[in-house]
């Protein structure tokens, strides 16, 4: 069980400090908006490669800071059977929605998308609008970087609930640990 504790903080840790990195970009994501609009309607000036560059951090954050988003809960849960529970009832749950739902996703995604990205490198794909982003590439990358972000995290999920599901309270979340334990 301490494997299992210790695989749950590293992935947690990692998606955190991933998660808070990624942030910085909606930053530059809103400088760089509001210079294309200063140019484009002050100035009558536009450059395609500014107006994809916000697209693609868009992208980036969304896809890159999505196991950050399932480390703080942030995806959208219809919670009818779920808000009011205990823990050990959510630690099902959750176990349940990652090794059923999740996990299933996130390996299709990677199967389908690594031969996309494969072949993207190998063209080393750049922006099909004239005077846009090279390295179209990378970009598509994110899109493993995802799967690897949101899976661990989705694996770490399960451990969580393994651990909860075992009797180690240190791994209730915050929220939870208030809720009495009588439905499980």
């Amino acid at each position: 069980m301490n494997a299992l504790a210790g695989f749950v903080r590293l992935i947690d840790r990692v998606n955190d400090v991933l998660g808070r990195g990624i942030a910085w970009l909606t930053l530059a994501m809103v400088l760089i908006t509001f210079v294309v609009v200063v140019l484009r309607y002050v100035f009558s000036v536009g450059f395609v490669w500014m107006q994809e560059s916000y697209v693609w951090l868009h992208g980036v954050v969304f896809m890159a800071g999505a196991g950050y988003t399932l480390l703080n809960e942030g995806h959208v849960r219809v919670d009818i059977f779920y808000r009011e529970k205990g823990p050990r009832y959510k630690a099902w749950v959750d176990l349940f929605g990652v090794l059923a739902l999740l996990i299933p996703v996130v390996v299709l995604i990677w199967m389908v998308a690594w031969p996309y990205v494969l072949t993207s490198w190998e063209r080393l794909e750049e922006s099909r609008e004239a005077g846009g982003l090279p390295g179209l590439f990378l970009l598509k990358s994110v899109i493993l970087v995802f799967c690897l972000a949101i899976g661990l995290q989705g694996l770490s999920l399960a451990a969580r609930s393994l651990l909860v599901l075992a009797g180690r309270t240190e791994f209730v979340r915050r929220d939870e640990s208030a809720i009495g334990d009588s439905e499980a």
